[in-house]
Parts: C-alpha cells; structure tokens; sequence
C-alpha cells in the first residue's frame, strides 16, 4: 500500500489527506474545491450540518466536467445529521445531499455523532442544525429516543440501493463500536474522530486496527478551527509549540506540515481545511520525509486529552442542553 492511501474493510481505498470543507463559506466553497482538485487533492469531507453542499457540488461538478479528476477517482464523503437518525429519514437525507453535491452515490457515508434529535421537515430549514426551533422563547435542542442500530440499519439500506460505497461513524468511541460490530450486517469502514498532538486517542485508534475499522483525523492542526468560536485559547496551538518548532526546523519543514506528518505517519487519513492556494499545496507536500520514531514520540508526548470539538461542553453553552456522549 502506498503512504498516501488507506484500505478499507471493503477494499476501497480512501487517499490519506482529504480536504475538510466544515467552516467553508459557501461564496468561496466551489472555488476552493475546484483549486484543491488541481493541486492534487481527491478526497472531500463534506456534511449537510456544514450548510455549504450545494457549493461544494458546484465546484465538484466543475472538477469533473474539465476534466480535471474523473468520478471514479475521487473520495466524497458526507454526514447523516442528527435530526435524521431515524429510519423513514435516513434516506432522503442522503438524496438532499447527493442532490446538493451533484453526485448519483456517496464514497462515505457517515452518522455525524451519537446525537439523535427531533426531525425537522426538509421544507422547513435545511439544515436544520442543533436547535429544534430557534426562535421560540426557550429555544433548546430537542433529543429523540431513537436507537443507533435503527439508523445502522438504514445506512446499510443505503448501500444495497448503491446510494452509498462506504458507511462508517464519526465521534463515536469503543462502546458503541463494540455495540455496532454485535449486529451490524455491513461493518463500519471508517471512524472519524478528532485527533491531534493534543488529544492522540492511542487506545481508540488500537481497538480501530484490530477492528479493521479506519480512522480519519479531524481537526488534526487541533485548536486552529476553534479561535473563532472562543473554543480554544491562542496559547493552546499546537503548532506554536517548542518541540513542534523544534522539529520543522530540523526537517526544513513549516510546523503545520510536522504535525499533518506525524498524523498520516501513526496511520490515520487527515482532512485538513484551508482557503489559502500556497496552504493547499503545502498540506500535501508531506510524503517525502519521515519523522523518527524519538520525534513521533515527542509529539504524540504533547497529549493533554484536549478535547476542543465536546457536545459535552458546547450543547449547553450554546444550546442549553447538556449533552455528554465522551465519558
């Protein structure tokens, strides 16, 4: 296997750096996508939560009309939201986003978190995000007793109807892996979780290999996506840090590119974002070095169990509603 892919349980192959569209402005969104297919990139992480789908699908379709990638050879990935967890939703929940994205079929399709909440009609907002209806006086989230083997089995319907290639999870951790494998028919190919110096998840990505199961890293440069929500303090980069620094220099590498390295490095697909060409290109400029097994062990020596993305956390600051699914 080359460095710069992962095979799945399925034998599909999922290219290790991906582009993260999360926090894309839709004004930019398809003309980033379009830039990052000509620098290289093949594998999109898309979500209908990321409200901008129907940008990224024209940028998308640009890319495959010039002629600049051909179908086949890209990687589309995209989230079941939380308010389409269950079974009568799942489906038109991934034809609204096949129908945004411009594609006949998904590569990936993912359950955004372990979160099920109240439907929201399509007609009435799309998408529909955390609260159930924002703007009643005590606006709150609203939960919904749906189990995840009702949506697991739904994804799986997906994939019979060739709307899907792949399913898989994202923010889930071993139990409800453990759970999922007891009764799943078509097993998770992937888990997508955050993952950084700060928060390296050592035990979860060892249950993932002998589960077969791959792991894609979000967040992997950690605090840079959160300044702007006030979810993470400047002094907390981790690219900003001594030993990072400290090892960029000796590879003549930007510190960015160390840690996106030793990501790919532990065995882990990353998906990066950035809105910035020169970025685009210095993201997958990482294949031709190799940290030493003593620089891997510095970084991974960074671990302080941050957790920056925690409905445990942001559910009630934002949403009024407490919402653990870590602990």
């Amino acid at each position: 296997m080359l460095e710069s892919e992962l095979r799945l349980n399925t034998g599909r192959i999922l290219p290790t750096i991906g582009f993260g569209t999360w926090q894309v402005d839709e004004a930019v969104a398809a003309d980033i996508v379009v830039e990052a297919a000509r620098c290289g990139y093949r594998h999109f992480d898309c979500a209908c939560d990321y409200g901008n789908e129907a940008a990224v699908g024209a940028g998308l379709r640009k890319v495959i009309d010039e002629g600049i990638c051909a179908r086949d050879n890209l990687r589309i990935t995209s989230k079941l939201w939380n308010t389409y967890h269950r079974r009568e939703h799942v489906r038109r929940a991934v034809e609204r986003s096949l129908r945004d994205l411009r594609l006949d079929y998904l590569d990936l399709y993912l359950i955004h978190f372990p979160i099920a909440t109240k439907f929201v009609p399509f007609e009435d907002r799309y998408p529909p995000e955390w609260f159930y209806q924002p703007d009643a006086p005590s606006a709150r989230m609203e939960l919904d007793r749906v189990p995840i083997s009702e949506t697991w089995q739904a994804m799986e319907e997906l994939v019979k109807a060739g709307l899907v290639r792949d399913i898989g999870v994202c923010n889930f951790g071993t139990s409800l892996l453990r759970d999922i494998l007891t009764y799943a028919q078509i097993r998770p190919a992937v888990l997508q979780v955050e993952l950084h110096p700060y928060l390296t998840q050592e035990k979860l990505l060892r249950f993932c290999s002998g589960a077969e199961i791959a792991v894609t890293a979000f967040s992997p440069l950690g605090a840079l996506s959160y300044f702007s929500f006030e979810m993470a303090e400047k002094s907390e980069s981790v690219i900003e840090t001594e030993a990072i620094r400290d090892i960029a220099r000796r590879h003549g590498r930007t510190p960015a590119q160390v840690v996106l390295r030793w990501g790919v490095q532990r065995g882990t697909a990353i998906i990066p974002k950035t809105l910035r060409p020169e970025r685009l290109k210095e993201n997958l400029a990482i294949f031709d070095f190799r940290l030493t097994d003593d620089e891997s062990s510095a970084i991974g020596g960074l671990n302080r169990n941050r957790r920056f993305n925690d409905p445990g956390d942001f559910c009630e600051a934002a949403f009024k509603t407490f919402l653990p699914i870590y602990e």
